[in-house]
């Protein structure tokens, strides 16, 4: 026995309303695509014609314009040196024609200062001449004495004396270095050995007071007080007797 009926249909159902609205979103987003297309190639036009328009500028001359003479010096420019004017230095420094003198500070106060210093004390260092260094942080005496020898003037550290004779400051000291001037005023000096350092200071210049051990104060045993020492500055130091004698 058969089964009678009305036929079914097994075929999927298309949803019209939704493939519309998908079609109609794929047309705006090419249409969209398109003026992207366009404006880019608008872009691209004007950033072609400014490229033209710059390498045409580039490509002509300027006209009516003359070339800049050209100065032509009749004689050569001799480069500015300091030099040494050994006849010519007026300030002097008595007792100490023999020796070079130069007075420096090692306090790192003032960075500059000290900078110069070290670099005009390497200077000399490195031709292994003596200096008499007279460091004025070590010994308030060295900066009277300096003052006195300007007149009481102030200058700045460090200060070079040459064979009694006033020479200058760091920046003559370093122009004689450079254009080999200051080798043919040294010559004549005595050189120490490479490497050379006083066993008794380390090169300092100062060594405690063998007197009062550096305390500055003595024992009177007559009057049964402490006294002052004589023999030292006010930081209990000597110069050295092994290099400054």
């Amino acid at each position: 026995m058969q089964a009678t009926g009305t036929p079914v249909d097994c075929r999927p159902k298309i949803n019209y309303a939704s493939l519309n609205r998908a079609i109609s979103n794929n047309n705006k987003f090419y249409k969209s695509m398109d003026s992207v297309l366009t404006a880019s190639n608008s872009i691209k036009g004007k950033v072609k014609q400014l490229c033209n328009l710059f390498e045409s500028n580039k490509s002509t001359k300027p006209a009516n314009i003359e070339p800049e003479p050209v100065v032509r010096l009749s004689k050569p420019v001799r480069s500015l040196s300091l030099c040494y004017k050994h006849e010519s230095s007026t300030i002097k420094l008595p007792g100490t024609e023999d020796r070079i003198v130069v007075y420096l500070t090692s306090l790192r106060g003032i960075r500059r200062t000290f900078e110069d210093c070290y670099a005009v004390r390497t200077i000399f260092r490195g031709f292994r001449v003596w200096i008499d260094e007279r460091d004025i942080s070590m010994d308030s005496a060295y900066k009277k004495e300096l003052h006195c020898v300007f007149g009481g003037k102030k200058v700045s550290l460090p200060q070079v004396f040459i064979r009694g004779k006033h020479v200058g400051g760091a920046d003559v000291v370093k122009g004689m270095f450079e254009t080999g001037e200051l080798a043919r005023v040294l010559d004549g000096f005595p050189r120490r050995q490479p490497g050379f350092v006083c066993g008794g200071c380390g090169d300092v210049r100062f060594v405690p007071c063998g007197n009062c051990s550096g305390s500055r104060k003595l024992f009177d045993e007559d009057d049964g007080v402490l006294k002052r020492c004589l023999e030292c500055n006010e930081n209990g130091l000597i110069r050295c007797p092994d290099c400054c004698s």
